[in-house]
């Protein structure tokens, strides 16, 4: 662990490297080992045991099996954790395979089969949610409704802030409060621990898609959870039983990502920032969704920045969206976020397509994710795309050319 009064660029450097001298080397090893020589039947066994229970090796016993434990996922949990603020943090192979452990491991056995959701919500979350494919019982509300909502068998409480895709801020110490000792879990993805610490507001758990921010380059898939050591256990036996381990490789990057992440997040941010004053003026945009633009009262008190997602309510209706999402050059029209080049999509065609009633995303609304592109680059792609002119006519200006 490196110290705790390092600051968050800092740490994000240096957390979970604290064995590689010990090791010889300065690169961050990949082990890919699918299992481990074991120097006998009992230590063997024993070490088996204890990663089962959701412990670590033992060091007589080894690694035994990559199912259990892999040390280079474990330097990324050990780096993670640290950038939260909590004492340990848990990886899975995406966001919903940790989504999905967390739920289990707060129900499965305990005689409490009831989650509280507090909409909106990624619609991979709400989806698994509502269908009750888990065996557990789902009530949606609203943060002001959290009090009223909880049940003797409640087993934990869901929420997302900024919310998916409103970019709506939610009180986290407030729910917590509200939630009466129920745990709360707390999607961090669009904000990142670099500008929002759930933990420090009492959440129990804080998830990221990790796939996001936390890689940062599009190239992995993963998911991982930071929360205290009990709950660490809980969710490893989850983990173990389920298979549901991130792979090595995919840890690595994920731990590579991190060394950039607070600069990324501040320039995305700052492009962001741009970007979303100038769509409020556009007159194809009839609102904009952008903490940074709402003098939210939460900014500098619990979340440290807006972010570098937008949320535009188009004034054309969903024509206009599609029309959009086709003509833009810069932006790349697909799912996902968080990336170091910039994304557009359709939230209520696409990720929150399975979400039913009101708490689908209207039609008009696209979301974007800010990338480490000239600010001024994309906002020309977005006049041009809002304009609605040809695609071919758009690329015949961004890239001279062009046939």
């Amino acid at each position: 662990m490196t110290s705790p009064w390092l600051q968050p660029d800092t740490i994000a450097v240096h957390a979970g490297r604290e064995d590689l001298a010990g090791l010889g080397v300065h690169a961050l090893p990949i082990d890919l080992s699918s299992t481990n020589p074991l120097p006998g039947i009992e230590a063997g066994g024993l070490s088996y045991e204890a990663m089962a229970a959701g412990g670590t090796p033992t060091p007589e016993g080894g690694a035994v099996y990559a199912r259990l434990w892999n040390p280079t996922v474990a330097r990324f949990e050990s780096a993670l954790a640290e950038l939260e603020h909590a004492e340990a943090a848990v990886a899975f192979a995406s966001g919903m395979a940790a989504m999905t452990a967390a739920i289990l491991a707060a129900t499965a056995g305990t005689g409490r089969r009831h989650v509280l959701a507090v909409r909106p919500l990624y619609g991979g979350t709400d989806h698994l949610l509502s269908t009750g494919l888990l065996g557990t019982e789902t009530t949606f509300c609203t943060a002001a409704e959290v009090a009223a909502s909880v049940r003797p068998d409640t087993a934990m409480v869901v929420l997302e802030t900024p919310a998916n895709p409103t970019l709506d801020l939610v009180d986290i110490r407030a729910v917590v409060a509200a939630a009466g000792g129920v745990p709360v879990l707390v999607d961090n993805t669009f904000a990142t621990p670099v500008l929002q610490n759930p933990v420090d507001f009492g959440a129990a758990m804080v998830l990221h898609s990790a796939t996001k921010y936390l890689g940062g380059h599009g190239d992995v898939v993963a998911g991982v959870i930071a929360c205290g050591g009990e709950t660490a256990a809980a969710l490893r036996r989850v983990r173990a039983v389920t298979g549901g381990l991130l792979h090595p490789l995919g840890a690595y990057l994920l731990h590579r990502g991190l060394t950039t992440l607070p600069i990324r997040v501040r320039a995305q941010q700052a492009g962001a920032q741009r970007i979303a004053a100038w769509l409020q003026s556009h007159p194809g945009v009839a609102r904009v969704h952008y903490p940074g633009l709402t003098g939210d009262p939460l900014l500098g008190v619990q979340m440290r920045g807006p972010g570098a997602m937008i949320a535009v309510d188009l004034a054309g209706g969903y024509e206009a969206a599609r029309r959009v999402t086709s003509a833009v050059a810069l932006f790349t029209h697909a799912v996902s976020l968080g990336g170091v080049d910039s994304l557009i999509q359709h939230p209520a065609a696409l990720t929150h397509r399975p979400v039913t009633g009101d708490a689908k995303p209207a039609d008009s609304i696209v979301r974007l994710s800010i990338g480490l592109e000239d600010p001024e680059d994309l906002i020309a792609d977005l006049d041009r795309a809002l304009t609605l002119r040809r695609p071919v006519e758009v690329l015949r200006e961004v890239q001279p050319g062009i046939a």
